[in-house]
């Protein structure tokens, strides 16, 4: 039986990433694959006729290329930490459906998959945890979650397309306790300017209600907006879209390289990472 997804349901938000990284396994199956994406569409109970009609446009194309490359970019940051810290926790900071943790599965790593209790429910329907892996119910804003992530081996941290939807308050409060709570860990996510910003916020907007994203989280220069934001922690960023892959693959059509170029230059895209030091790396050994 075929898991379903009701229309304008929180689960349904899970549905458009999950269709862009099936659509960029279709369309470039040697830059990227999700294999599991395109079998979960298939197990849903889901109106695709939509997103079916969208997928022809050069537009959402691209936008499953960003995807795509934003999956890319976070696996290859959460492999790189795992090289020094084979046994630590990986932590998918708002998950949805995304398998990107386990599909950087070491073989001795702990995987946590965070999001909230609906989203959670169906994963654990569709995307049942295994051995090592555990789905957690939560509210990212209540830091309560932080106690069940076991910590002592290290833990790297990434979210995909988060913390757009946070207020800048609320970010910065979030890493300021992680920062606390996690020092040798790493964070890794995407940020973009306002200007992009607004374009990716624009639908959820109107039917949030609300009248202005002046509050709404954005980066323009990582380091710069945000390194006085912490004591102990290492800021830096690169491109989204051409950051780690230049996209010289024969399947990526020339246009596209030329978008992801405005987006990664002109709209600021990024992935961020922040290194969480200890109090000890700067010197300061006054504090708690």
């Amino acid at each position: 039986m075929k898991y379903k997804i009701e229309k304008n349901s929180v689960q349904e938000t899970l549905v458009i990433p999950l269709y862009g990284r099936k659509l960029c396994t279709e369309l470039f199956p040697d830059l990227f694959r999700d294999d599991k994406a395109v079998e979960l569409i298939g197990r849903l109970d889901y109106d695709f006729s939509e997103l079916e009609k969208r997928a022809s446009s050069k537009a959402y194309r691209f936008g499953a290329l960003e995807v795509a490359m934003r999956q890319t970019d976070l696996s290859c940051e959460v492999k790189d930490y795992l090289k020094d810290h084979p046994t630590a926790s990986v932590v998918n900071l708002g998950c949805g459906l995304d398998q990107t943790g386990e599909s950087c599965d070491n073989g001795t790593c702990r995987i946590f998959n965070l999001d909230m209790p609906d989203v959670i429910a169906a994963r654990n329907e569709l995307l049942p945890p295994g051995e090592r892996v555990c789905n957690l119910a939560c509210d990212l804003n209540d830091f309560s979650w932080m106690d069940e992530i076991l910590s002592g081996n290290g833990a790297v941290f990434f979210a995909a397309g988060v913390f757009y939807y946070f207020k800048t308050g609320q970010v910065r409060a979030l890493f300021a306790r992680m920062e606390e709570r996690f020092p040798g860990g790493r964070l890794c996510f995407d940020a973009a300017g306002k200007s992009a910003v607004k374009i990716m916020l624009r639908t959820w907007v109107r039917q949030a209600g609300v009248t202005s994203i002046r509050d709404y989280f954005s980066v323009r220069d990582a380091r710069k907006d945000l390194e006085d934001w912490f004591s102990h922690t290492a800021v830096s960023s690169r491109g989204y879209m051409l950051g780690y892959r230049d996209l010289k693959d024969r399947s990526v059509p020339g246009f596209f390289r030329l978008l992801s170029r405005i987006a990664d230059n002109r709209m600021h895209m990024q992935i961020v990472k922040l290194e969480f030091g200890s109090r000890e790396d700067t010197g300061d050994e006054t504090g708690l």
